[in-house]
């Protein structure tokens, strides 16, 4: 599962890339405006210690998202169960498995620091989905903090202030490919 560079040149749409033939390219991440070389560094550098437990660490981050904005909980249902409290939410293996999945979108994003761009068509995708199940926009900002929060507790004294601008940069570059799913949606939907 390693070669991600390979999935996310089958994943990136040709038409996204270069924006057809004869036309401007289209609008990209600015993957390689967005992140110093020392920022790319403290990122890399803080997510190798946090995604060796990626489950432990995903917890924290979602205990920390339904702390601060709890009405999110009804958007988890599994098997049309409605969860009592978040700690029931968080025991089931069908959450468990979305912590995965979130935080294999974190590991892509990072993996592809230099080139971000190639994960706009996913990430556009991802937030479709997001849509449709009722996530609003102005959560995103709640997971963010939560994100920080979670990196904050995992790493200790070594999250920097410059390791969170960091962070803050990736993942306001991660939602605002996700937010294109909201304005990317057919007229009448």
């Amino acid at each position: 599962m390693r070669p991600r560079s390979e999935r996310c040149q089958r994943r990136a749409s040709p038409r996204l890339a270069s924006g057809g033939e004869g036309q401007a390219p289209a609008p990209a991440m600015e993957s390689g405006l967005l992140l110093s070389g020392r920022q790319r560094a403290l990122i890399r550098e803080s997510w190798q210690r946090v995604s060796g437990n990626p489950v432990q660490h995903g917890l924290v981050l979602f205990t920390r998202l339904f702390d601060l904005d709890p009405d999110l909980l009804p958007l988890f249902q599994y098997n049309c169960k409605q969860f009592a409290s978040p700690q029931e939410c968080l025991s089931t293996p069908e959450f468990l498995d979305h912590i995965r999945k979130v935080m294999l979108v974190i590991d892509a994003a990072v993996s592809h620091l230099e080139n971000l761009s190639c994960l706009e068509e996913y990430l556009c995708n991802l937030g479709k989905k997001h849509q449709a199940v009722g996530v609003k926009v102005e959560s995103f900002s709640t997971v963010g903090e939560s994100l920080l929060y979670m990196l904050e507790k995992c790493l200790g004294t070594a999250f920097s202030p410059d390791m969170r601008e960091a962070w803050s940069k990736l993942y306001g570059a991660v939602v605002k490919a996700m937010r294109r799913g909201w304005e990317t949606l057919p007229e009448g939907d």
